[in-house]
């Protein structure tokens, strides 16, 4: 009779491991990014072309998919941190600058692959910190600020070249509210008109959305922690309803150090944890795996020292990356994806 009741104990396991499958682990390869400065932001124009940039003015590009990586410094940014890139083609991309005077904080553009970079924007607003940005196409954009005496000084392009303020299009921000430029991912678009910013450092952590191209906004509440230092840092939506953002506390005391992580079904409007991530420490970046044959909701979260891992179901159920620590953001062209990192590091996943 136990025979019997094993056989059928094993028949069920093997109908249930059938319906849920352990999925498989994606491929790890480590790639040679031609730079030992940190590289911080990561942005692909295809599955071919992607560029990364860092510290030291940095910046790297690869046009075969990884296989070769060239890397450059920026002149007259030697001494800036980039903190994003946008990637629109092998020869045209955007870097973004933050350092310790309010003049730090530019925008720059290159037509010609990275041999020359030409200004488009310095700051000149005292205590404007702007952490990231984030296209429509590659002529429509808007780069985010920490807020400035209760306003967010947000500045959108239409044409490529020339920036202007849409700050009072914002909602008013909240005492210390603010961003993380931690990968370059506090701004997501999607389509042609949707974007959302991620926010912390006040008493809640909210989710700014417009669905208009900029022209109007609303502000929602996500269960995230928030305090200074802490909040929701990164942001990705996979269609106009579906998104995930992460965040925690860059302070390892802080009771919201843990990783966390949360999704909206409805555009952003309403947000429900997941199951808690395997990573410690806030979480940095992540991104959804994109078309090519890989479901759409597997995600890649990176804790930078804490670790990294992935949902295939938008946090319901979580695969740690063996191994992986250190990488601050990430992005997928198709089902291949870059994660970079400290001392240049870029490691290249395929699922």
């Amino acid at each position: 009779m136990r025979s019997v009741l094993m056989v059928i104990l094993a028949f069920f396991s093997a109908a249930v491991a059938q319906q849920h499958p352990t999925p498989s682990q994606p491929t790890l390869t480590p790639q040679d990014s031609g730079t030992k400065n940190g590289l911080i932001a990561v942005s692909t124009a295809d599955a071919r072309v992607v560029w990364a940039c860092g510290g030291k003015g940095t910046f790297t590009v690869t046009t075969d998919g990884g296989k070769t990586w060239k890397a450059g410094v920026v002149s007259g940014a030697e001494m800036l941190q980039f903190r994003d890139v946008h990637a629109v083609s092998d020869k045209v991309a955007y870097l973004l600058s933050v350092g310790d005077q309010a003049t730090d904080f530019r925008i720059y553009k290159t037509v010609d692959g990275g041999a020359s970079w030409t200004m488009q924007f310095q700051n000149q607003r005292p205590k404007a910190f702007y952490d990231c940005f984030a296209f429509w196409t590659p002529k429509r954009a808007i780069v985010h600020s920490d807020a400035v005496d209760g306003a967010f000084p947000d500045l959108h392009t239409l044409d490529g070249s020339s920036w202007h303020s849409i700050s009072e299009k914002l909602p008013p921000a909240l005492s210390g509210e603010g961003s993380f430029a931690s990968s370059g991912t506090c701004v997501a678009t999607q389509g042609k008109k949707n974007a959302w910013i991620v926010t912390g450092g006040a008493a809640v952590s909210r989710v700014l959305a417009t669905h208009d191209g900029g022209n109007r906004w609303a502000a929602y509440s996500d269960p995230l922690p928030s305090a200074p230092g802490a909040g929701a840092f990164t942001i990705a939506f996979r269609d106009a309803s579906n998104g995930m953002l992460g965040g925690g506390s860059l302070d390892p005391k802080h009771s919201s150090g843990n990783a966390a992580a949360a999704v909206s079904h409805d555009g952003g409007i309403t947000w429900k944890l997941t199951s808690p991530p395997p990573v410690t420490g806030a979480i940095y970046g992540l991104s959804y795996v994109g078309d090519g044959g890989a479901p759409r909701t597997r995600v890649v979260v990176t804790a930078n020292q804490g670790g990294a891992a992935w949902t295939p179901d938008e946090g319901a159920t979580w695969f740690k990356l063996p191994g992986v620590s250190g990488y601050w953001g990430v992005t997928f062209a198709g089902s291949t994806g870059w994660l970079v990192g400290t001392e240049g590091r870029i490691l290249r996943i395929s699922f």
